[in-house]
């Protein structure tokens, strides 16, 4: 089985096992003084954890995951919120030239998650229904608690 590898430096080691166990349901697949990693099944991903220094951010623009309905991201939703994790969604949102349903969590190390389905790619929008270039792409990526654009989504960044 193919999957993807993300590798993340984590502040707080213990506080982002704890927060990704929560977000996909499992517990590390190995756990080392100052690393752990994931074998995640659904969806297919190889998440690597790596202690770095005490008290930085973890250093990456935001991270995803597509889904193919607004259902999965119905019940992503209800699953990380019944976790005690806070959340912030966002429907028929225009973002990265498509209309999306998502919800977004932040981890310890204040990276931006998002649990998203793609409902119209831009150029299949019907009308009333826009998706530019001047949108403003996945709002309120600074947290759940603030609902302000973001400069840039890592939309082809």
């Amino acid at each position: 089985m193919s999957r993807v590898q993300l590798a993340l430096n984590v502040p707080d080691l213990d506080a982002s096992v704890a927060f990704y166990s929560k977000l996909f349901g499992v517990e590390p697949a190995k756990r080392r003084p100052g690393y752990a990693n994931f074998a995640i099944t659904e969806p297919p991903l190889k998440l690597v954890l790596i202690e770095g220094e005490a008290g930085q951010d973890t250093r990456l623009d935001h991270l995803g995951v597509e889904v193919t309905s607004t259902d999965q991201v119905n019940a992503a939703t209800d699953r990380l919120k019944d976790a005690g994790l806070a959340t912030f969604e966002e429907n028929d949102t225009s973002c990265c030239y498509a209309l999306q349903d998502k919800v977004w969590v932040h981890g310890p190390g204040k990276e931006p998650w998002e649990v998203y389905v793609v409902k119209a790619d831009a150029d299949n929008l019907g009308k009333g229904a826009t998706a530019d270039a001047t949108d403003t792409c996945c709002t309120s990526r600074t947290g759940p608690e603030e609902s302000t654009a973001a400069a840039g989504c890592g939309c082809g960044v």
